[in-house]
Formats: C-alpha cells, structure tokens, sequence
C-alpha cells in the first residue's frame, strides 16, 4: 500500500522499495510509472505492452480533462524508462487528436499484432493491463469503453508476451471493486505467470 500525498512521492516509494517481480494493482494507470522506471533502471532496455482503451499519452496541456490520468504512458516515453518503439498500445479505441499525433510521430506500435515487434531486442517487458481495455460486460470497470478486448484475447495475448519474453513485472488498474472480478483478474494474472 502506498499512501504518500503527491504522485511524485508516490512513484518514488513505489520505485525503492519493488519487490524483484512486481505485480501492482491501482485504481490509476499512473500506479505504472513508478514500477516500470525502477525495473528499467534494474534492466536496461525493457518493452512496454499498455492494454487501454484509452492512450494515456497526453501531457496535462494536451489532455482535453487536464487529468494526471491521461499522461503515464507518455511520462514513461518522454523520461526514456521505455523507448517509443519499444512499447505497443492494445486495446485503445478512444484516443485524443495529440495522443494520434505523439503515435504518428514517435512510432508507438499500436494494435495486438505489433507486440512482438515491441518486444524484439529487449531484455524483459513489463505488462500495464487497463481493464477498460476489455469490452464492457467481460469485467467491472470504471470507465467502460464499447467494443473492446474479450477476456480470451487478452489472456491469448498475455500467454503469448510470457512466451516471447521475461515478464519482468505487470499491473492491472481500473477495475471496479466487484466480487465478480476476481476469478477473471485471477484468470488473466496466472497468463502471464503471476
């Protein structure tokens, strides 16, 4: 449990004091950032596989809500603890017109079928799991999004990243505090050999 004031403070306590594989649960996809700079810096070169319908590429100017919640993927891009090339974004159906441009200029891959490019020539990936990812109905989620990912395409995925692979580490977010959510997570967590 982290309950430090600022996000700040929170990725720093988050960062010293990471177990050797770390599986983080958060509420915000921000709870990601402090997990994937500290295994970058035990590591090196490390892919990124962001399942969300949503990019989490903004900056906070460009981010329509101005929210921090739009911006860990980007802020793990812009302070090189991922390379753009090195990460896949799968899942995501309602992006931003920045978060379209920053893809277009950056080569962010996009779409399950580009992880493996994500994944060639790194040393382990960490997996950031938004459950928004997954279409509504399939898990309880704070912000569903239509016409996502089916459990078992998310969990094919996640067999096939753990196959190619080391799953330095990995982090769900976003889901609902729902009973019904255990037995999918559970599911999902066990694919990537959590």
């Amino acid at each position: 449990m982290i309950a430090e004031d600022s996000f700040g403070e929170q990725s720093l306590a988050l960062a010293s004091e990471l177990p050797e594989r770390p599986f983080v649960l958060g509420g915000c996809c921000c709870a990601h950032v402090g997990a994937v700079e500290a295994l970058e810096s035990r590591f090196g070169r490390i892919a990124v596989i962001w399942f969300d319908a949503h990019g989490d590429l903004n900056t906070v100017e460009s981010s329509p809500t101005g929210n921090l919640w739009a911006t860990p993927l980007r802020m793990l891009i812009d302070s090189a603890a991922v390379a753009a090339e090195d990460v896949a974004l799968v899942g995501a159906r309602n992006l931003d017109p920045p978060e379209d441009t920053f893809i277009a200029e950056t080569g962010v891959r996009v779409g399950a079928d580009k992880i493996a490019a994500a994944l060639d020539g790194t040393e382990g990936v960490y997996v950031a799991f938004d459950a928004d990812s997954v279409d509504p109905g399939e898990l309880e989620v704070f912000m569903p999004e239509p016409d996502g990912l089916t459990l078992d395409e998310v969990e094919s995925a996640f067999r096939g990243i753990r196959e190619r692979s080391l799953v330095v580490g990995a982090g769900f977010s976003a889901l609902a505090p729902d009973p019904a959510n255990v037995a999918p997570v559970t599911r999902l967590a066990h694919a990537l050999g959590l």
